[in-house]
């Protein structure tokens, strides 16, 4: 294969650790881990079924519609302002405890966030990770208003870094977003922290780790 040329980097789940809002979930129930579980299930759902349908929205606001329908799903009580602090804690979600020095040991190529997430977001969540100065490039879907695993999205990484796919290695702890990536024409490595099974969509990874200080400088 061709020598890595630069890094991209998933954010939600690669990153930053998306269920730590278990924290914020305990004010409206006694199980914020099933509200986790289920709201990050279906803010993905909600990403694939709006990039099928063409009706694009932010990524804040899929993230709102999934959890206001999580909470009813799940038979809870949420007034506005609970929502709210739910909500809030997206932008201050904290990174894996590997990551800054994971990225630190990658300087010398270019890397770069690759995310579904608003612009607002992502800017939101680097700042308070304090990730910024390991980051090149912070890329967001919304510069082409669908979500992975389109090819328009994954397009976007090359032409902003002028490398090719196929020099970039691209990381995720998603396995679909890796199928994604690899399919487009990535080497992608696989960040598989909880030892999933592989998905049955016919594009295996080149690299597969538990932790992102694993990967090869």
């Amino acid at each position: 294969m061709p020598p890595i040329r630069g890094y991209v980097f998933d954010a939600y789940g690669t990153l930053f650790d998306v269920h730590s809002v278990i924290d914020a979930g305990r004010a409206i129930t006694s199980d914020p881990a099933a509200l986790s579980v289920l709201w990050r299930q279906k803010q993905l759902e909600y990403t694939w079924l709006r990039a099928l349908m063409g009706r694009y929205e932010d990524f804040w606001a899929v993230t709102e519609a999934a959890l206001r329908h999580s909470v009813r799903r799940l038979g809870l009580r949420a007034d506005d302002g609970q929502l709210a602090r739910l909500m809030e804690a997206y932008l201050s979600l904290p990174c894996f405890a590997e990551v800054p020095a994971a990225l630190e040991r990658l300087a010398g190529r270019p890397r770069a966030i690759l995310s579904n997430g608003s612009p607002r977001m992502l800017a939101a969540a680097v700042t308070a990770s304090g990730l910024e100065r390991h980051l090149q490039h912070v890329l967001s879907v919304d510069a082409v208003k669908t979500y992975k695993p389109s090819p328009a999205v994954y397009a976007l990484a090359p032409r902003a870094l002028g490398i090719p796919a196929a020099e970039l290695l691209f990381v995720s702890s998603n396995a679909w977003d890796i199928a994604g990536a690899k399919s487009f024409g990535y080497q992608v490595a696989w960040c598989n922290r909880t030892g999933a099974p592989a998905e049955e969509l016919g594009a295996a990874p080149d690299l597969v780790i538990t932790r992102l200080d694993e990967l090869p400088a």
